[in-house]
């Protein structure tokens, strides 16, 4: 394998220019490093000089600005990948959760529908269909950014309409709740001690910190440019 050189400075420089998760972009940097040594060996024995043969590799590698695009593409849909994952998973869980909660939560039924106010019941409904139809839409993106089924020509157009769409709904999801939990107030008596629902709460907060941040990290890395059409021509990606 070709010694530390301009291989080692253009991977860097490589590395650097990524964003993404940071397993996947260390082994994509990996692979672009041994493609290169492999190619630098070639050329060694050919005759050529150790600086002589990794600078003819990288140049024919592609200069970082070629390469880059293609490879913060793959980082964009894995991210994409990852972030409809935990909105599928976790969303209908969530839902799921606190329906349970609610209907072994110790309350006189009949006193606490009294005490409600009209739009109680339909809010609570439309926040269960809206988590639940986030859900789905996860469980689509996740199909459209599958790995070497995938058929979009734009993920990051994908990928930053999941981090806008998670930044729309969980403080929707939160300011619903907060609704709810006012409105049902009179029939919630001795909720704040109930050991199921504050660990159903604490769940919950957690989760949606945790969709707040896969969410960003979405915006982040969709701020890359596409994968130019030589780079696919050329199979930089494969």
């Amino acid at each position: 394998m070709a010694s530390a050189g301009v291989i080692d400075d253009y991977v860097t420089t490589l590395g650097r220019s990524l964003r993404g998760p940071r397993r996947v972009r260390r082994d994509l940097v990996a692979e672009a490093r041994d493609g290169l040594a492999d190619t630098a060996e070639a050329y060694l024995a050919q005759g050529m000089d150790q600086d002589e043969a990794e600078r003819t590799a990288v140049a024919e590698f592609g200069t970082v600005t070629e390469v880059a695009p293609g490879y913060q593409e793959e980082l964009t849909a894995h991210q994409g990948r990852r972030t409809a994952a935990v909105l599928f998973i976790t969303v209908p869980l969530m839902t799921l959760m606190w329906s349970g909660i609610w209907r072994i939560f110790p309350e006189d039924a009949s006193a606490a529908s009294a005490l409600k106010p009209a739009w109680f019941g339909p809010l609570a409904r439309f926040l269960d269909l809206f988590q639940f139809g986030m859900g789905i839409l996860g469980g689509l993106a996740l199909v459209i950014l599958a790995g070497r089924l995938r058929r979009v020509r734009r993920p990051d157009l994908v990928t930053r309409a999941l981090g806008i769409l998670l930044w729309i709904q969980v403080p929707a999801i939160v300011l619903i709740s907060a609704a709810l939990t006012a409105g049902g107030e009179s029939g919630l008596a001795g909720f704040d001690d109930y050991f199921p629902g504050m660990v159903a709460s604490v769940i919950s907060y957690l989760i949606a910190g945790w969709l707040l941040c896969t969410a960003t990290r979405c915006l982040i890395v969709s701020r890359a440019t596409p994968l130019p059409a030589r780079a696919r021509e050329t199979g930089i990606l494969h």
